[in-house]
């Protein structure tokens, strides 16, 4: 595999390392205060993984359906099992439209890839 194959796959793990800190961790990651910053943040990290995923091969059906459990999941955990936390429907519906935005982009890009656009 070549260097650029190494650097697509070392971004896709540390982007799903970013997703879950920002998911999981046991207070709200980033600054506080400004309005919406954490819907963006939620599309961002979703639409990272999901682009990056597909980019490096990760079959679609596994990694979008992960996509989808983790971002209707995570906001379960968070409201439930994280004290400090609180789940938000609208982060799922950033989470999802990431996701969807991701898997676009990134479905393009290996049809680029192979020459079939």
């Amino acid at each position: 595999m070549s260097r650029r194959g190494w650097a697509w796959r070392a971004g896709f793990v540390l982007a799903c390392l970013v997703q879950l800190y920002g998911l999981y961790a046991p207070r709200q990651a980033g600054p506080a205060g400004i309005p919406y910053l954490d819907k963006v943040a939620h599309f961002a990290i979703f639409a990272v993984v999901a682009y990056l995923g597909l980019r490096v091969g990760v079959p679609a059906r596994w990694l979008l359906a992960a996509l989808v459990v983790q971002a209707i999941g995570s906001e379960f955990i968070q409201h439930y099992l994280l004290p400090l936390r609180s789940g938000d429907p609208f982060d799922s519906i950033a989470d999802l439209l990431g996701t969807a935005t991701g898997a676009w982009l990134g479905f393009r890009a290996v049809q680029k890839r192979r020459g079939t656009t």
